[in-house]
């Protein structure tokens, strides 16, 4: 495991945009696992300028997204298929036939799973997995329990997830209970991830999730078996750690 302090949010931002860039230059064509959050939103920024600038070539890429809250359309602007567009699809070149994202409105839970696991798999998998870290060391929508979901699957969201989500929609009544989320076992299939953290409240969990036992209650701790996992975070999220 590869562990990047950076001085500021900003610079965090910086750094993974270039891992990303580098990947899309280095393999044209590639598998993209992406993810939604506030810790994205400024790398994603950072590669839409670096298309601007000429420098990223997003035709031929092709993407997968983590998760989707399940029972939002997706012209709803708290989905995720909505925030992917607001933040890097209606901005660069990438074709939309070739972005993915789990369909709440599929009611049918098995269906809807099975279908984008099925896709993942015929893709070859992701080249490289960008992720969060949830504050309960949750990815994706992988939350603490008693053992790693393998795969792609419906999840009943923890009261911690809740409460950190409420933000984004008018009262926390809003916010949905379950999510489609791609398993453990398939965000570990992934050539390569990138994690990106920042912020002085996810300290604790950094430290529990890189440098604790690796347990199922904090799902990220699995990274650590990974072979090419990269953590950027900025000073305040890497406090906790000796580097």
């Amino acid at each position: 495991m590869k562990i990047f302090k950076m001085k500021d949010y900003d610079q965090m931002s910086q750094k993974a945009a270039n891992l990303i860039a580098a990947q899309i230059i280095t393999k044209p064509d590639c598998v993209l696992g992406l993810a939604t959050g506030s810790s994205p939103i400024g790398t994603y920024k950072q590669l839409i300028e670096k298309y601007n600038n000429g420098d990223l070539d997003f035709s031929k890429v092709t993407t997968v997204n983590l998760d989707e809250y399940k029972g939002l359309p997706r012209d709803n602007d708290q989905s995720y298929y909505y925030f992917m567009n607001d933040n890097l699809f209606d901005h660069v070149n990438i074709d939309k036939e070739n972005t993915h994202v789990p369909n709440g409105m599929i009611e049918d839970s098995e269906k809807e799973c099975a279908d984008y696991e099925a896709l993942i798999a015929s893709l070859g998998g992701q080249d490289l997995q960008l992720l969060g870290l949830g504050h309960n060391g949750h990815i994706g929508f992988n939350e603490p329990a008693d053992d790693f979901a393998k795969t792609t699957h419906c999840v009943d969201l923890q009261e911690s997830t809740i409460e950190a989500n409420k933000r984004f929609f008018a009262s926390i009544d809003d916010v949905p209970r379950q999510a489609y989320t791609m398993g453990i076992g398939t965000i570990m299939k992934a050539k390569k991830i990138v994690v990106v953290v920042s912020g002085a409240d996810k300290a604790d969990v950094v430290e529990k999730a890189f440098f604790g036992p690796v347990t199922p209650h904090v799902p990220a701790s699995i990274l650590q078996m990974h072979p090419d996992v990269t953590v950027v975070g900025d000073e305040a999220a890497l406090a906790k750690v000796n580097l």
